[in-house]
C-alpha cells in the first residue's frame, strides 16, 4: 500500500512538471505572437490553454482522493496540499499567457505594443520565459538555487513593469487610448506571471525545507 501511495505522489510531481512545460510553451508563444503580430500563434496559445486547465482538474481530483483515502500526515500531507496549490498557480500562469495572446489577436494585423515600448516588452518576454523555464526545472529537481533565480527574474519583471508606467506618464507618450490600455494590461499580465512563478518557487522551498519564505503568507 505504501509503495502505491509513493508512486501516486511521484506521479503528482511528474504531472506538475508536465503542466509547467505547457505553461512555458504558452508564455513563449504568446510573447512571440505579441511582438510579431502572429495571429495563428496567438490562436494556438488560446486553444492550448484548455489542455493546461484539464491537467489542473486531473491533479486536483487525484489530490482530493489521496486526502480522503490515504489521510496523509507530515511530509506526505505537505506534498499533497502543495500540489493542490501549485496546480492552481500554474493554471493561472497559463491564463496570463492566454491573456497576452488574446491582446495580440485582438489587435491583428497591427502590433498591440507601440514601437517605442517594443524593447521593454521584449525584455519582459525574455524574463517571463526565464521564470517559466526555471519553474519547470525547479519542479523537476527541487534545486533551491533555481528558486532564488526565479525571485531575481521576478524582480526584473517588476522593474520593467515600472518602466512601462514611467513611459505612459511621460510627456513624450503619444500612444492612442487603445495602446495605453494594451500596454497597461500586458505589462500587468507579465508582472503577475512573475509573481506566480515566485509562488511556485516558495512552495517548493517549503516542500524541501518545511519552512515558508518570510513573506509567503503575503505572497500575491
Amino acid at each position: 500500500m505504501r509503495e502505491i501511495f509513493e508512486a501516486e505522489l511521484k506521479q503528482l510531481g511528474d504531472d506538475l512538471a508536465a503542466m509547467s512545460r505547457r505553461v512555458e510553451h504558452a508564455i513563449t508563444s504568446a510573447g512571440t505572437a505579441l511582438l510579431t503580430a502572429d495571429l495563428s500563434l496567438a490562436e494556438s496559445v488560446i486553444a492550448d490553454d484548455l489542455a493546461i486547465d484539464a491537467i489542473e482538474r486531473d491533479i486536483d481530483e487525484r489530490c482530493v482522493l489521496l486526502l480522503a483515502q490515504q489521510q496523509p500526515v507530515a511530509t506526505d500531507l505537505r506534498t499533497v496540499v502543495s500540489a493542490l496549490r501549485m496546480s492552481a498557480t500554474l493554471e493561472r500562469m497559463g491564463d496570463l499567457a492566454r491573456h497576452v495572446a488574446q491582446v495580440a489577436r485582438g489587435r491583428y494585423p497591427r502590433h498591440a505594443i507601440p514601437q517605442s515600448l517594443s524593447g521593454t516588452f521584449a525584455e519582459m518576454h525574455d524574463a517571463a520565459i526565464r521564470v517559466a523555464r526555471r519553474t519547470t526545472t525547479l519542479l523537476e529537481n527541487r534545486d533551491l538555487a533555481v528558486a532564488e533565480k526565479i525571485e531575481r527574474d521576478d524582480d526584473a519583471l517588476d522593474a520593467l513593469h515600472s518602466d512601462t508606467f514611467t513611459a505612459l506618464l511621460g510627456r513624450s507618450w503619444a500612444g492612442t487610448a487603445q495602446e495605453t490600455i494594451d500596454v497597461t494590461l500586458v505589462g500587468r499580465y507579465y508582472e503577475r506571471f512573475g509573481d506566480h512563478g515566485v509562488s511556485v518557487a516558495r512552495r517548493v522551498v517549503y516542500l524541501v525545507t518545511g519552512d515558508f519564505a518570510p513573506d509567503e503568507a503575503g505572497a500575491r
